[in-house]
Formats: C-alpha cells, structure tokens, sequence
C-alpha cells in the first residue's frame, strides 16, 4: 500500500503496537525483548507506573503554555536536572531535541567569543542540523547537503594529544561526546578529555560535552562527566531524560549563562509542562530505585557473559555498549531479532550497540547471552 510518509528510513521486520516494561508487543503477536530502546531513549522501559501517573496528572492540569509566563513545574525541573549534574552546570535551559541542544550549546559559545571555529572529534555524531550536522564526522561527504557550514570546523582524532594544538585562540568551542554512540560506543580515554579541557583553558575555548546519547544515568553515573571525572563549560542531553517524551536540555556554568540576553536563546515547545514533569519524575525513578548502581552491576554482568559467539569484545560504558562482533554486526542483529531480541547497528559495520532501559532487569542478561551463543552456528 501507497504511503504518505517520507521514505527516508530503512524498516525493521516488524511493527510495535503495544509495549510493557522492557518488551515490545509486534502487530503478529511477538514479544521482543527491546535492547535499543529507539536510541536509547526508553530510559525506564515502557508503562512504568511513575512515568504513566505523571503524563495523565500533568495533562489534566496544564499540557502547555509559554516560555513567556513563570511556570513552577519548569522551575523545579530545572532544579532537579542542576542537581543530577555534575558541580557547577548551574543554568538550564530546555529545548526539543538532541540536535537543538547541541545548536544552542554552538550558538552560547559564539555569543561573545572572538573565536571563529569550532573543533570537534573525529566519528563523533552531534545531529543533522545546520549546526549540529556542521560538527558531526562524515556528514559533509553522506547528507550534510548545505552548500556551505555556519562557521568553520577542525576535526581531531580520538584519544590522540597532536590533535590538542589545533585548539587555539581562534577556537570559540571544542565539542565531544564522551562516550561516541554513534561511533559504536567508543568511550574516550579520561586522559584525552582532561587535556581537551587543559588546552580549552589555555586558549579561552569553551568545553562543549555532548551526552545526549551517553547521559541521564545511561553510564551509569548521571552524566559521562562524573565517569571521567571532567567538567564542561557546556553539557548538553536529551533522548533518556524523559523516559520517551521529546524534550532535551543544555547545563551550562553560571560564566556562560552570563552571555546570554533577553532574544538570545529561543523555543516554542521547549520547556512546556509535560516534558519539565517528566523529567523530574525520570530523576526521581533514577534515585529513588537506584538505577545508576544497577546499570555498573547489569552493565558488568553483560561484559562478563556475552563475549560468545560472534562477539569478540565489548566497548563504551554502562548501558551504552559497543559489542564487537567477528563478523558484520548487521548479519549479528538479524540473527538476534529471529530469537526476540532487538539491539542496535552503528556506524562501525562491526559493532552492534546495546541500549536497554536502565531499569532492565538481570535476568534478560542470560536471554542476550544464550541468544548470541546461538548465533554463532548461523553466522559463521
């Protein structure tokens, strides 16, 4: 049948019609055990009993208004988010994505800063906005399509320090996702990202830490900061901060909020009631289950037990992992959805990626190990 859609996305084999905890429930009647949760967003699963109480009580009283009236659910929303950052990302502001985080993240840099470039990190992805794409590793050469990027862009590799000295006085902003998700849950050595922030200071260049992907517990720490023990200037997150709602964010120090005026920064939809709700309530279910101790435990157990069959070894951090697989890990995934189980690609044809809910629970552990066990007799 004709579709009105946009083919723009290659399909899975299956359609989700319904979900419960960490499965999802096919239109053919299958339970799939959800190990991606659509980029990583399902950060506590599907129909948890927090998250479902607080959309229907915020709908019922205020689904949305202006950011030109004070609401308290944003205030404490904004509160609640400085207070799970790490030291000193006092300021917040909401916006409705990942890439529109990383936007303003570029654009607070640029507001009085003599620098006219940014530089990033080679295989990082940042989003598909003017901006955001501008940052992003291969986006000029695959679909970046703009005939020209808002401001020039260096790019450094990984975990290399001859890259540091293309950080200079003319650097407004250095940009890295800590964690790479994209890149196959490449997690950055600590010592590069401590001198990133070294050379930062010595030029004047704000520190940017994309954790849109990597951040809100999914390291296992609040933010990947806290893991590699680095301060940005600028954190910006989305995709798990509202357990499947649109929203993102962008922390930044009290020296960076300063720059910013009345017209500086804007959005529509960002910050409305129903995403700030969420997003208290998400802090609230991380804490108060103690999600971030059980991610380290799960996240270890999946280390230990499911280096079998096509993986040969595991990357990245909590529950952002890069499993590594002997063969092309699109065959692997395939395989692994035949026996109702859905992980991820990425844009290392041998690395699957792996980003369950934070609250999945330890038995599910044996279900991957035992289903990749069974791989290997088919993809060998």
């Amino acid at each position: 049948m004709p579709s009105n859609l946009l083919d723009v996305y290659p399909q899975l084999p299956f359609e989700p019609v319904s979900a419960e905890g960490s499965h999802l429930l096919t239109a053919k009647g299958r339970w799939i055990l959800d190990l991606y949760g659509g980029h990583a967003v399902a950060s506590l699963g599907y129909g948890h009993p927090r998250v479902v109480e607080t959309l229907a009580r915020q709908a019922k009283e205020l689904t949305f208004q202006t950011n030109a009236v004070p609401l308290k659910i944003r205030e404490r929303a904004a509160e609640r988010l400085a207070a799970f950052a790490p030291t000193g990302l006092n300021q917040v502001f909401f916006v409705n994505s990942g890439a529109e985080a990383n936007e303003n993240a570029l654009r607070l840099a640029f507001l009085g800063n003599k620098g006219k470039k940014v530089v990033a990190v080679e295989h990082g992805f940042h989003g598909r906005t003017a901006a955001a794409g501008a940052v992003t590793w291969g986006a000029a050469g695959k679909w970046y399509a703009f005939p020209q990027t808002p401001f020039p862009v260096s790019f450094i590799p990984q975990n290399r320090a001859d890259g540091l000295f293309s950080i200079d006085e003319d650097t407004a902003a250095v940009i890295v996702e800590p964690v790479q998700g994209m890149a196959g849950a490449v997690d950055l050595d600590a010592a590069f990202l401590k001198a990133l922030r070294e050379r930062c200071d010595e030029t004047g260049a704000l520190l940017i830490f994309d954790e849109v992907q990597c951040g809100m517990g999914r390291t296992g720490f609040g933010f990947a900061a806290e893991l590699v023990d680095v301060v940005p200037d600028i954190l910006t997150t989305a995709k798990s901060i509202a357990a499947g709602f649109p929203v993102g964010a962008v922390l930044m120090s009290d020296a960076v909020a300063r720059r910013a005026r009345w017209g500086s920064l804007g959005t529509t939809f960002g910050g409305g009631p129903m995403a700030c709700a969420l997003v208290e309530t998400v802090i609230d279910v991380i804490d108060s289950e103690g999600l971030l101790q059980h991610v380290r435990n799960v996240s270890s157990l999946i280390r230990s037990t499911c280096v079998v069959g096509p993986i040969k070894k595991i990357q990245g951090a909590g529950f952002l992992l890069g499993l590594v697989c002997h063969i092309n890990a699109s065959i692997v995934r395939d395989d692994l959805l035949k026996h109702d189980i859905l992980v991820g690609t990425s844009a290392d044809p041998f690395v699957l990626r792996v980003m369950p809910p934070l609250n999945l629970p330890e038995k599910h552990v044996g279900e991957l190990s035992r289903a990749l066990a069974a791989c290997a007799a088919s993809t060998t």
